[in-house]
């Protein structure tokens, strides 16, 4: 039995997110079913994360297992791209250690939340727009908070089924780009919700709601409900999955 690393990327507007799911289509779903049509087999895919529904990937990362005949990973990566919808797109496929896992593996996750006090005609779609001008030199204090604690209940989506709320965070940094505020942030790991619950926390930082010593008792209240507002998912975007380096195998097909 093989195992290959599949990198791609996908617009999470039309999809329930990556997760197949009962109320509509998902990206796993959606990739499973493309690979089991051309490999002419049930296959199935893991990915390194659950984005949510809405939710966009610049950069995720699935594996699958493999023990059929062998293919050129180059060859199934264009068949797969021909046959994905136009917003799920592959990069690669490589072989990786037979121990590699797609989520278990992975060392870091970064992602980037798109904050906008401008009316965009083209780009609604992937920013989430604030009627005030943040201050951004106030949220940018907080940060390195975030990097002092890794009980994160407080940013977690109640009633999960996760064994730990515990994070390490490693980089957290809002940079402005004109009317655009751009929020990057890099985990171990992340809990469902809790990207778009920091944010919407130190939003209100940026309006002059929120200082060190309130956001310090947020994330040491370990409650939900004591932190601001998420913000909506459509503008968050999963940019990058980090691996070990030994975790490929250099080799294009199966042999």
């Amino acid at each position: 039995m093989k195992r290959f690393f599949i990198t791609l990327a996908y617009n999470g507007k039309n999809y329930a997110g990556w997760q197949i799911q009962p109320n509509g289509p998902s990206i796993q779903q959606t990739l499973q079913e493309a690979l089991s049509v051309i490999l002419r087999a049930s296959v199935q895919a893991v990915g390194a994360g659950r984005t949510d529904a809405g939710v966009h990937a610049r950069c995720m990362t699935a594996h699958f297992d493999w023990d059929g005949a062998p293919f050129d990973t180059e060859a199934l990566t264009a068949k797969l791209n021909s046959f994905l919808p136009k917003d799920i797109v592959l990069f690669d496929i490589k072989e990786v250690r037979p121990d590699a896992h797609a989520r278990f593996s992975a060392v870091a996750r970064t992602y980037s939340y798109h904050v906008t006090t401008a009316k965009d005609a083209f780009l609604h779609d992937y920013k989430y727009r604030v009627f005030f001008r943040p201050d951004i030199d106030a949220m940018n204090a907080l940060c390195p908070v975030l990097m002092q604690y890794d009980d994160f209940t407080s940013f977690s989506k109640l009633h999960t089924d996760v064994k730990t709320n515990l994070c390490r965070i490693q980089a957290a940094q809002w940079v402005q780009q004109g009317n655009d505020y751009i929020f990057t942030i890099k985990a171990d790991r992340f809990l469902r919700n809790m990207v778009r619950a920091i944010v919407g926390t130190l939003l209100e930082a940026g309006r002059g709601r929120l200082d060190e010593r309130g956001f310090r008792r947020i994330i040491e209240a370990r409650n939900r409900n004591v932190a601001g507002d998420s913000v909506p998912a459509h503008a968050l975007f999963l940019e990058q999955v980090d691996y070990p380096e030994d975790i490929r195998l250099e080799t294009g097909d199966i042999r």
